[in-house]
């Protein structure tokens, strides 16, 4: 698993360094994380003693997905198996890194929905990486920060629930801030081989509970009383 020390990041791997010089990042250079880092250290409710299993697997999610997000091109993922690797949502078919970019890669793969089209909220069908990763970034300009919570299992099968939240401080979608907290439980599975790469990964959550929290502010457009008929996370968020 990732290294729980690293250069220029405490809680990731793989973004600097000799074996880096090459990279394809997405916008040019490594991400930095010093901002979701602080927001991440002040609202988490656990602190992993260095060098336990939560702490290295929570390092190990957050290195995953740095890459996912940040670089553009397969070769240069340490974290997974780029042959092997598969990507399931609540069930779904397993996808491989060249089908997950084909969704438009970012937040897509983890918003699919087998919803009509009329009642997507968030429709990952027309987003693409950027529009994504533009989306949730204005959303939640602090950074949407992720945490592990409990680790039932150790590698090579990994099983574990974690938490993603963020502070609504910006638009979404045509909605307004609302300043609210914004949060989101589930449980994941990562299968890792003998040499520590990741093969395959399960996300099991509901979608509505990040996206009812994101679509509580007012609308900017005349539509938002069609949109809360029609959609149906809108209805709980009150």
């Amino acid at each position: 698993m990732a290294s729980s020390t690293v250069e220029g990041d405490k809680y990731r791997s793989y973004m600097y360094g000799e074996e880096e010089k090459n990279t394809k990042w997405r916008f040019g250079a490594p991400p930095n994380y010093d901002v979701v880092n602080k927001f991440f250290e002040e609202g988490r409710t656990k602190i992993w003693p260095p060098g336990s299993i939560e702490e290295k697997v929570q390092n190990l999610v957050k290195t995953w997905e740095m890459e996912m997000f940040n670089k553009t091109c397969f070769v240069d993922y340490k974290t997974v198996d780029q042959k092997k690797y598969r990507l399931s949502l609540n069930g779904r078919k397993a996808l491989t890194l060249e089908e997950k970019r084909q969704l438009g890669g970012g937040y897509n793969s983890f918003m699919q929905t087998s919803l009509p089209e009329k009642f997507r909220c968030y429709n990952p069908a027309v987003e693409t990486a950027d529009s994504s990763h533009t989306a949730f970034t204005t959303a939640f300009p602090r950074g949407f920060a992720l945490e592990i919570q409990h680790v039932y299992s150790g590698p090579p099968k990994i099983v574990f629930k974690f938490r993603h939240w963020g502070f609504m401080e910006g638009p979404f979608k045509g909605h307004a801030p609302t300043g609210e907290k914004v949060e989101l439980y589930g449980m994941a599975m990562f299968e890792l081989d003998d040499r520590m790469k990741i093969v395959k990964v399960e996300f099991f959550f509901d979608r509505g509970e990040l996206l009812g929290g994101l679509l509580k502010g007012a609308s900017s457009d005349n539509s938002a009383d069609v949109t809360s008929s029609i959609c149906p996370f809108l209805g709980n968020t009150g």
